[in-house]
């Protein structure tokens, strides 16, 4: 089977689940596809040297690029209004609200710490996982976590409930 055939029988498969990562890493679908293209093309240039599990050579590939992202970009802050917009409805799901929170949340950690969480907990990598694909220790993993999780429990702005769900 030629290479072309193996990535894109690669992509085809696997590519929902990396587009999840993506997503929770940037919390924007548009940019998500981004950073999940520029990976792949990252990919295909490697194809030939990939050894073991694409997959993972991928998703530090989605890593690394999105960790470029961040040091290159400036972001700018949204600016509170005056007035509030007109919303068409206000009955809202309370899991919703609850989950709106987290990820408010954990849009204002730093992105390391929130790609260690977004790792770990919507990944469910493990620590030596997430270590392997954002190139650092196994130390820095688990202080990362600690501190992010520590901030979130201080976040006046998460409600108990919120946490726990």
């Amino acid at each position: 089977m030629a290479p072309s055939d193996t990535f894109a029988e690669f992509v085809t498969a696997r590519s929902p689940r990396l587009q999840r990562t993506a997503y929770l890493l940037t919390h924007d679908w548009a940019q998500a596809e981004d950073l999940l293209q520029t990976a792949l093309v990252r990919a295909w240039s490697a194809w030939g040297r990939i050894h073991g599990d694409p997959e993972r050579y991928v998703r530090r590939i989605l890593v690394n690029v999105y960790a470029s992202w961040w040091r290159r970009r400036w972001r700018h802050v949204e600016q509170p209004t005056a007035q509030l917009p007109e919303q068409a409805a206000v009955d809202h799901m309370s899991q919703v609200d609850r989950r709106d929170e987290v990820w408010q949340a954990l849009g204002r950690l730093p992105r390391r710490q929130r790609a260690v969480l977004v790792l770990r907990y919507f990944e469910d990598m493990t620590e030596a996982q997430i270590a392997d694909a954002m190139s650092i220790s196994v130390g820095t993993v688990k202080s990362q976590a600690k501190k992010a999780l520590e901030k979130l429990r201080l976040d006046r702005s998460l409600t108990l409930e919120a946490l726990h769900r």
